[in-house]
């Protein structure tokens, strides 16, 4: 059984793309996804590029899921730093993910959670435990060799959070540790379909007034960053 690296950019792509023994194109009915089978840190990997966005990233992680049934699903790539301790280049690791900007509180939901849907979704405590964060506290930072790896919250949204909403967000949600725009909706299939996931993000800009800059200057070696950390635990994986 295969393992589902999915990214939304080919800069995040890149790495994974490198650092592969073999690798062949699949055929994807979706427009302006891309997908290719390969080899690498001596695993089975389907690589899929997704394009941005929760709508992008749940259509092609459907697709991958019901095309290939992995044993795992991985969400890589870049994301901003939302805990207080988040310097770029961390990697965050997410306990569990939850839509950053829904917002039904109106109705006795509560900040993040999606009518029917749960306020959390949990990732998988065998990919947890293959990362060496299984039972960690959500907030806590690790240092090794001079690198962070953040666990916590992820948050996924379809706005980028940036001095403008960042107070608020952190408000809101004060054990998140990054935001992106792909995660939840990933987990979201994950747990419908009953795979394993968890999302493994590189910290790429602290979501400040220079986060477009910080980005710019960054996603490469932050996608690294996340490449590195997820191929250093996919053979890890024991799932039945």
């Amino acid at each position: 059984m295969t393992v589902v690296i999915q990214v939304a950019m080919p800069a995040e792509a890149a790495p994974f793309i490198a650092a592969a023994d073999s690798s062949e194109p699949v055929v994807c009915p979706l427009a302006g996804v891309d997908a290719r089978r390969m080899r690498v840190a001596g695993q089975d990997v389907v690589l899929v590029t997704s394009g941005i966005g929760l709508v992008a990233a749940a259509s092609a992680a459907s697709w991958a899921v019901l095309t290939f049934a992995p044993r795992a699903v991985v969400s890589a790539g870049t994301a901003g730093g939302l805990a207080p301790a988040s310097r770029v280049g961390d990697v965050a690791v997410g306990l569990d993910y939850s839509y950053g900007t829904a917002d039904a509180t109106e109705f006795d939901y509560e900040r993040g959670q999606v009518p029917g849907q749960p306020v959390r979704f949990p990732a998988s405590d065998v990919l947890l435990d293959a990362l060496g964060a299984l039972g960690r506290e959500p907030g806590s930072r690790e240092e090794s060799d001079g690198n962070g790896t953040l666990y916590g919250r992820i948050l996924s949204g379809d706005t980028f959070v940036t001095a403008r909403n960042v107070a608020d967000t952190r408000e809101a949600f004060a054990d998140a540790v990054a935001t992106d725009m792909e995660s939840c909706a990933i987990a979201q299939v994950c747990q419908a379909s009953a795979v394993p996931f968890v999302s493994v993000r590189g910290v790429s800009d602290l979501c400040g007034p220079e986060a477009g800059v910080d980005h710019h200057l960054s996603v490469d070696a932050t996608s690294q960053r996340s490449a590195d950390a997820v191929l250093a635990f996919i053979g890890k994986i024991e799932v039945n």
